[in-house]
């Protein structure tokens, strides 16, 4: 199931958490091509009175993403987010260290074209293994243990995936913080050049957790995330 992506003026509300214990339409999970590790689990739990979704990261990796479509000129993505458990170990500048408690991902329909050549090749075999349309421009906002607030930094394993500290080592643990960004500035300084300056349309909203480089466990909830 598709959203339609012309958003009322009050915005466009995308909660994950559902009426059961799992996760709210049309959101879905998401990992590797043939995955064999273990997927992150996210599930609805009631915290301090309100149905949010719990992202469950034991030696695991996942995605749980709601997808768009149409003209959406979404602007400012908006959310609630709270790591219970963190990951001391994870290291978002090393492969082995490629883990997170929880991420917020916007993405984008860049054109393929524009992605530099190796990355392009390897972008279109991720795609034919997956069966589906993989987004060429990704930007995680990160709950991060070490780095600095604004820290930005290119996945580890791909520069399609680009990342943005908004909470580092001095965030508070088991307690509510609310975030907000203009995600299509955020794009231009992340990818703007690769782009020429455009911004290509926001194709999905995803949240991740994983703890399967560092083999590790970490606990994190996400509130409502509105786009305006």
């Amino acid at each position: 199931m598709w959203v339609a992506g012309a958003l009322a003026a009050t915005g466009l509300t995308l909660s994950a958490a559902g009426p059961g214990e799992g996760p709210a339409p049309p959101w879905r999970v998401v990992g590797f091509p043939g995955q064999t590790k273990p997927f992150t689990k996210f599930s609805t739990v009631s915290l301090e009175g309100q149905r949010v979704l719990r992202l469950d990261a034991q030696l695991s990796y996942g995605f749980l993403v709601h997808p768009l479509e149409g003209e959406v000129s979404a602007r400012i993505l908006s959310w609630r987010w709270r790591v219970d458990e963190p990951n001391p170990q994870a290291d978002l500048g090393r492969k082995d260290g490629d883990d997170s408690p929880v991420k917020v991902c916007a993405m984008f329909d860049l054109p393929i074209t524009a992605v530099p050549f190796v990355e392009r090749q390897v972008l279109r075999l991720a795609r034919l293994r997956a069966g589906e349309h993989i987004p060429a421009a990704n930007i995680c906002y990160v709950w991060d243990a070490h780095r600095e607030t604004g820290s930005t930094l290119d996945n580890a394993y791909t520069r399609r995936i680009r990342y943005i500290v908004l909470r580092g080592p001095e965030a508070p643990l088991r307690a509510w913080v609310s975030d907000q960004r203009d995600i299509r500035a955020d794009f231009l300084r992340l990818f703007g050049e690769e782009a020429q300056g455009k911004v290509p349309p926001l194709v999905g909203i995803a949240l991740g957790a994983d703890a399967d480089n560092t083999r590790r466990h970490s606990v994190a909830h996400v509130g409502e995330i509105v786009l305006n």
